[in-house]
């Protein structure tokens, strides 16, 4: 019985010195700083189709305005509730020419149809405002467009319109 109790013993104490020598555990610590800084992304679909004037009602110098809506947006902004899209062109319209746009949203509030004809770079005007954080995809861009009989014709022209997601 006492060589058993002895076995026993050191079957113990043999255990015990394999841990302490195969399962010490060693730990290792690293600090990571995280932060997110403010987000603005906003993208188009494409190019709205060509907006040609063809037709007028006789005695009425607004000719039959014509509108696409075949373009999208989509914005993700992480910034806050102040956040605005604005819209503007490359150059103004010459008078009698009227170019509007409107852009749909779940996230803001959307202006309706805007007149951007004599919108520029400096003087850019809201299209859609309040805009919550998170994503909007996929939404509609309505572009109308009208002239004046009276101020004749526009040889085909190719404008620049600047959306700008800004606070």
């Amino acid at each position: 019985m006492k060589k058993s109790i002895v076995i026993l013993a050191l079957v113990a104490i043999s255990a015990v010195a394999m841990q302490s020598a195969y399962g010490q555990s060693d730990v290792a610590t690293q600090s990571l700083n995280l932060a997110v800084n403010a987000v603005y992304k906003i993208a188009t679909s494409g190019n709205p189709s060509a907006l040609t004037i063809t037709t007028g009602t006789a005695g009425t110098d607004a000719l039959t305005s014509v509108s696409d809506a075949t373009s999208t947006y989509s914005i993700t902004q992480n910034y806050g509730n102040t956040v605005k899209i604005t819209a503007n062109l490359d150059a103004a319209l010459s008078s009698g020419y009227t170019l509007q746009i409107g852009l749909a949203s779940s996230k803001g509030t959307s202006a309706g149809a805007v007149d951007i004809s004599n919108a520029t770079s400096g003087s850019a005007v809201d299209v859609v405002t309040s805009i919550a954080q998170g994503a909007d995809a996929n939404k509609a861009i309505t572009y109308t467009f009208s002239a004046l009989a009276s101020a004749g014709m526009l040889s085909s022209t190719t404008k620049t319109v600047t959306l700008t997601l800004t606070n």
